[in-house]
C-alpha cells in the first residue's frame, strides 16, 4: 500500500505516526515531534474539592484526545506541584564556583528535565466564589529560563458548582490551550446519529464527547441517514414513516417538519445539503428502475437529474471547500465503488480500484481527502475505514478487522472521525484520531449507527 503523507500543509505542529508495525501506512497529520505536556491534578478548596475528580479527568482527556500532545505520565511528576505562578522559586546561586544552581523550591526545570522532560505544564486550582466554581488556570512553557517568558497565559473560568460546571471549565481551559497552537476545540459541535434504543430507528443528537444524548424524531418507524445543513438549522433524513423511503427535513431550532416535495418514486433517500445550504442532493428512483443522483432546492423544487447510469447511484456528498464536485456510490462497474463527478454530472471518474465494496464517502473539510468504508482485503460486509487523497488516489486504512466499521464522518477540526462499529457485539458509535488511534466509544444503549459530525 502506498505511503500517504496526509494534511502536512494544514497542520504544522506535532507528528502523529503509526507504529513501526504499520510502517507502510505512515500518516503524518502534523510535522515535527509532538510537544510533551504535563497535566498534574489541580486541587480545590471548600465545596469545589469533591468536583476535582471530574475536572481533572476532563482536562486530561480533552488534551489527550486532541492528539496534539504527548501526555507525560503522572508517575514521572515531581512531588512538589505548584498551584500558582507565585509557587515557583528560582534556583539560588551555586554553592561553589562552577557548581549547579541551588534548588530552593519548585522550578521550571523540575518539569523540563528528565524524567518528566515536558515542554509545557498546566497548573491551577479551583475555589468557590459567590456560589460558583472558579478555575484559575495557567499554561507554562517550561523550556524557558525565566518565569515571565515561560507563562503562556493565565485565565479564570466560571461554572456552576457541580460536576457539569467542573467539566465545563476544564473544557474551556483545554480549548484555550489548543488555541495557543492554532487548533480549534470541538466544544459546541454535535454528532447526529441513528439509534434503535426506543424500539424504532430514530434520529438522535449528542455532544462531541457523547454527553447529552437526545432523541430528535419520533415517527416510530425507521428514520436513517441524517444530514445537517451547514448552519446547523436543519436536518434532512430518510424515513419509512409513510411506508416507503422518503426525505423529510426538520428545523433543528423548532423541531418542526419543513416542506420538501418527494418525487413519485419507490425511493427518495440519502439526502445531503450543498455547502451553501441552498440545495439538496439525493438519490431517487423517480426515473425508473435504478436509483440515480438528483439535485433540488430545499423544498424539493427545481429538480435536476445528475447521473444517467444503468446501476444504483446513492450517497452523494458535495465538496465542502469548493462546492464544485460530488462523490457518490455507484454499482455501475459491478460492486459498489466510490465515484466523483462535477456538480452538473459531467466528468464521472471512479476513485476506488474496483476491489471489494466501497461505500459511505465523507469529505474532509479541506476538500482534498475523503474517508469511506471499504471491504478491501476482507470478507464481503466486513468494512473498515479508509482515507483517500482524491487527487492522487493514495489511500490508507485506519481500522483493521475489529468488527464491521462504517459511516465515517469528519469532525469540523479535520483531525477526528466519528464512525459506527459492531466491534463490541452491538453496533455503537466511536470517535478516533485521523491516524486511527485513540478510539473512544460514545454510545452504549441499543444499536447506534450512521453518525454525522456537525459544527
Amino acid at each position: 500500500m502506498k505511503k500517504l503523507m496526509l494534511f502536512a500543509a494544514i497542520l504544522a505542529a506535532a507528528a502523529l505516526v503509526l507504529g513501526s508495525q504499520q510502517s507502510d501506512l505512515l500518516i503524518k497529520l502534523t510535522q515535527g515531534e509532538r510537544a510533551a505536556i504535563a497535566v498534574p491534578d489541580f486541587r480545590g478548596t471548600g465545596a469545589t474539592a469533591p468536583l476535582m475528580g471530574a475536572l481533572n479527568a476532563t482536562l486530561f482527556s480533552e488534551l489527550q484526545q486532541s492528539g496534539l500532545f504527548r501526555m507525560v505520565p503522572k508517575s514521572l511528576y515531581p512531588l512538589e506541584v505548584p498551584q500558582r505562578p507565585q509557587d515557583f522559586i528560582p534556583p539560588g546561586p551555586p554553592a561553589a564556583r562552577g557548581g549547579a544552581p541551588q534548588r530552593r523550591g519548585p522550578w521550571l526545570t523540575d518539569w523540563s528535565e528528565p524524567p518528566v522532560s515536558a515542554n509545557y505544564l498546566t497548573i491551577g486550582y479551583a475555589a468557590e466564589q459567590s456560589g460558583r466554581l472558579v478555575l484559575f488556570g495557567w499554561l507554562f512553557n517550561v523550556n524557558q529560563t525565566d518565569l515571565a517568558n515561560a507563562q503562556v497565559f493565565g485565565k479564570l473560568y466560571f461554572g456552576d458548582l457541580n460536576e457539569a460546571g467542573a467539566r465545563k471549565v476544564a473544557r474551556e481551559f483545554a480549548a484555550d490551550i489548543l488555541g495557543q497552537f492554532g487548533f480549534r476545540s470541538l466544544i459546541g459541535t454535535k454528532i447526529y446519529f441513528v439509534s434503535d434504543r426506543t424500539g424504532h430507528k430514530e434520529i438522535w443528537e449528542m455532544d462531541y464527547d457523547g454527553a447529552n444524548q437526545r432523541q430528535i424524531t419520533q415517527y416510530r418507524s425507521t428514520s436513517t441517514f441524517p444530514a445537517v445543513s451547514p448552519d446547523r438549522t436543519m436536518i434532512a433524513f430518510t424515513t419509512y414513516a409513510s411506508g416507503y423511503p422518503m426525505i423529510y427535513i426538520h428545523s433543528l431550532e423548532t423541531g418542526r417538519r419543513l416542506p420538501f416535495y418527494n418525487q413519485k418514486a419507490s425511493m427518495n433517500a440519502t439526502a445531503e445539503f450543498t455547502p451553501d445550504g441552498r440545495h439538496i442532493v439525493f438519490s431517487s428512483t423517480a426515473a425508473g428502475r435504478y436509483a440515480q443522483i438528483y439535485i433540488a432546492d430545499l423544498d424539493g423544487s427545481n429538480l435536476r437529474r445528475l447521473t444517467f447510469s444503468n446501476a444504483i447511484d446513492v450517497e452523494p456528498t458535495v465538496n465542502p471547500k469548493t462546492g464544485a464536485e460530488i462523490v457518490f456510490v455507484s454499482g455501475r462497474s459491478g460492486m459498489p465503488q466510490i465515484y466523483k463527478m462535477n456538480m452538473d454530472g459531467a466528468d464521472v471518474v471512479r476513485l476506488t480500484d474496483g476491489e471489494g465494496e466501497a461505500v459511505n464517502p465523507s469529505w474532509h473539510p479541506d476538500g482534498r481527502h475523503i474517508a469511506f468504508a471499504w471491504t478491501r482485503g476482507y470478507e464481503p460486509g466486513n468494512y473498515n475505514i479508509f482515507i483517500m487523497d482524491v487527487a492522487t488516489r493514495e489511500y490508507v486504512q485506519l481500522t483493521h478487522g475489529a468488527g464491521r466499521n462504517e459511516n465515517p464522518s469528519w469532525a469540523p477540526d479535520g483531525r477526528h472521525l466519528v464512525f459506527s462499529s459492531n466491534r463490541s457485539g452491538s453496533t455503537q458509535i466511536y470517535t478516533m484520531l485521523a491516524n486511527g488511534t485513540q478510539i473512544k466509544p460514545l454510545t452504549t444503549q441499543g444499536n447506534n449507527e450512521k453518525p454525522v459530525w456537525s459544527n
